[in-house]
């Protein structure tokens, strides 16, 4: 990553990474996104919404374990597995660079869907 880490960037470039993967249709939004989405004007002043689809969960324990979890909607001409594993792969090394040398990454991808 070449800008400053901070929890919203970081989103993004993970978002950015994993739609990048071949096979990913798109992120999948949850719930709460999609009330938001539908219940909300469409009005994007400030960009600070987060992406669909990632959640990141900041180092709370001294272990500093980061915890991202990944949902995503595949193309039905792709194995699953095959497309959760490079979106795996993605988001690690997206976060390499940001997470300090002595921190583990817990990463969760959920393929959700087949298009």
């Amino acid at each position: 990553m070449t800008r400053t880490s901070t929890p919203a960037t970081l989103v993004e470039d993970i978002a950015r990474a994993v739609t990048d993967v071949p096979g990913v249709a798109f992120l999948k939004p949850d719930l709460a996104g999609r009330l938001r989405s539908a219940l909300a004007k469409p009005e994007r002043t400030s960009g600070t919404a987060a992406p669909p689809g990632v959640r990141l969960a900041r180092p709370q324990h001294p272990d500093g374990t980061w915890h991202i979890d990944i949902k995503l909607v595949a193309y039905s001409r792709t194995r699953a597995v095959d497309v959760a594993r490079a979106a795996r792969r993605a988001v690690t090394t997206c976060v390499a660079s940001a997470a300090s040398e002595n921190a583990t990454v817990r990463v969760t991808v959920t393929v959700t869907g087949m298009i």
